[in-house]
């Protein structure tokens, strides 16, 4: 994968390539993108995220990739829920300052497998966070997103924005071991890098969070680690060089129970099963 893993690409090679970076991060709404509400990890990108139905005496909740688990790249197949954790990451204002650290005591959901995300429970409330550092949660839209929509992608790693556009969908997106279902295909002037994994893709109409970023074809090689081909659905496979993905993120919204949490026997529910 060009799994965006900060530590897997040189100082050096990043620099080379920051220049087609532009703008700033989502906040909320339709305001300019700003990086309110992500969250800097070690490794990758987060954000500070919440389900349509969350309340505000819910516990807030962090969005990453499977791939950026603390435990290191999940095999295929394998599914984690409410596993114990105790990561922290550095909730960031618009222009990127630092706020404060956030931290996790349980991981909610994390797979590589069908989809790449990691979602945990943070220790503190979304009111909490709200009165300690002004910030509000991006909300974590309830539909697929529509093809050929403008979108946003903050990475706090970077503090960077990239603005793009969605260019259709992949039946499956396969990289090594694993392999992604309806992967978000971005237009081919959006150049994500390594350390930007995790990020969210937001919607520049609504500043909903509709899918994470998670890889890219560095090498042009065909569907090995960092380089992802596509399959489409009569098995015709595709590599295109430079060409970067993420995956659906509105799929925790299928699983939810009335009391918000989430449970993969759920009818309709698209989340990848144990």
């Amino acid at each position: 994968m060009r799994v965006r893993r900060a530590f897997a690409l040189a100082a050096a090679a990043v620099a080379a390539v920051t220049s087609v970076v532009a703008g700033a991060a989502p906040a909320q709404a339709v305001a300019a993108p700003t990086l309110a509400s992500t969250i800097a990890l070690s490794n990758c990108s987060a954000s500070l995220v919440r389900y349509p139905s969350s309340v505000s005496s819910d516990r807030a909740m962090m969005l990453t990739n499977g791939h950026c688990y603390e435990g290191g790249f999940l095999a295929a197949g394998q599914v984690l829920q409410n596993r114990t954790s105790s990561r922290s990451g550095t909730l960031l204002n618009s222009t990127g300052g630092s706020l404060g650290t956030v931290r996790a005591d349980r991981v909610l959901y994390a797979t590589m497998t069908g989809t790449d995300v990691t979602l945990y429970r943070l220790t503190s409330t979304f009111a909490t966070l709200q009165s300690r550092y002004g910030v509000t949660a991006l909300t974590i839209a309830s539909s697929r997103p529509a093809d050929g929509s403008s979108i946003t992608i903050p990475s706090s790693y970077w503090k960077r924005i990239w603005n793009c556009k969605i260019d259709g969908f992949v039946p499956q997106l396969r990289e090594g071991d694993w392999t992604w279902r309806d992967s978000i295909r971005y237009d081919a002037n959006c150049d994500t890098i390594h350390g930007t994994s995790g990020s969210p893709i937001v919607s520049a109409s609504t500043g909903q969070v509709v899918g994470i970023n998670n890889t890219g074809n560095d090498d042009g090689e065909r569907c090995t680690v960092n380089n992802p081909c596509e399959v489409a659905a009569d098995g015709t496979v595709t590599v295109s060089q430079g060409q970067s993905y993420g995956e659906q993120t509105y799929w925790f919204t299928t699983c939810l129970t009335s009391t918000r949490t989430i449970d993969l026997n759920k009818s309709g529910c698209l989340l990848t099963k144990p």
